[in-house]
């Protein structure tokens, strides 16, 4: 079973952290970055998921990095009945910027084909019920749910929430995706401590899987920032820390 779970968000630097780690002596990660147990497998049973760590050696920890983690409304639920001392690693990056990401990513993927305009206008109606058949239903995956959650997904302290009502805060290390992406390292640092592990040093940090959207209109990054501005400051409040979000809104 896992010692250590990136559990999101999506778009915030995962698949980088994921690599890092995956380059330490004493890390063995599952073969695939996501292995979406919680959330899309969970009906495989515990059986199946203990395989995917099963040579693990008793020197090293064990982890995978399941973005969708974060915002699955019954994963923290599933997690602290199968492995309640695991540890727990969330990258939060600017919302808007996330956002605007992941609309792209779906672009891409062939899972969205409204403008981004109208996939934001037409979120609530997409997600409407979505989290309460995910709850109730081991089996249920919801398309909208996972695909076209734009704005849900950056109400980041909704999420952390849900998991602090399973698990110790202690037991959760909160980053800061645009101090990872200036300092890699020195993030790196910080998680291998919190894994009680020693530092490594690499000899190159790639940024992987990312993209540049410099074509959104200042009038939609404007609108997103302003939406997202009140749930910032929750969660600043909440973390007693202020990573300048809401910056240019003052």
């Amino acid at each position: 079973m896992p010692d250590f779970l990136i559990i999101g968000a999506q778009k915030g630097g995962t698949t980088s952290l994921f690599y890092y780690l995956s380059q330490h002596p004493q890390v063995r990660v599952a073969p695939q970055k996501e292995v979406h147990f919680f959330d899309l497998h969970y009906h495989l049973g515990v059986d199946w998921y203990a395989r995917q760590f099963s040579d693990t050696p008793n020197s090293a920890i064990a982890g995978e990095a399941s973005p969708y983690y974060i915002f699955h409304p019954d994963v923290p639920r599933r997690v602290a009945a199968t492995c309640p001392q695991v540890k727990l690693i969330a990258l939060l990056r600017n919302p808007v910027d996330r956002a605007i990401s992941q609309y792209f990513h779906e672009v891409k993927q062939g899972f969205e084909t409204l403008s981004l305009q109208e996939a934001l206008r037409q979120e609530p109606q997409r997600l409407a019920t979505e989290a309460e058949k995910l709850r109730n239903d081991p089996h249920y995956r919801s398309y909208n749910y996972q695909h076209h959650s734009y704005l849900a997904r950056g109400r980041y302290l909704e999420q952390l929430q849900q998991w602090w009502n399973h698990f110790p805060r202690e037991q959760m290390l909160v980053l800061n995706s645009e101090a990872f992406y200036r300092n890699p390292n020195d993030t790196l640092t910080r998680v291998l401590s919190f894994l009680d592990l020693p530092p490594i040093s690499l000899e190159a940090y790639p940024s992987l899987n990312t993209g540049n959207y410099s074509d959104i209109p200042q009038s939609l990054k404007q609108q997103l920032q302003t939406y997202f501005a009140p749930h910032n400051r929750a969660l600043f409040d909440e973390l007693q820390q202020d990573w300048g979000w809401n910056d240019s809104l003052s």
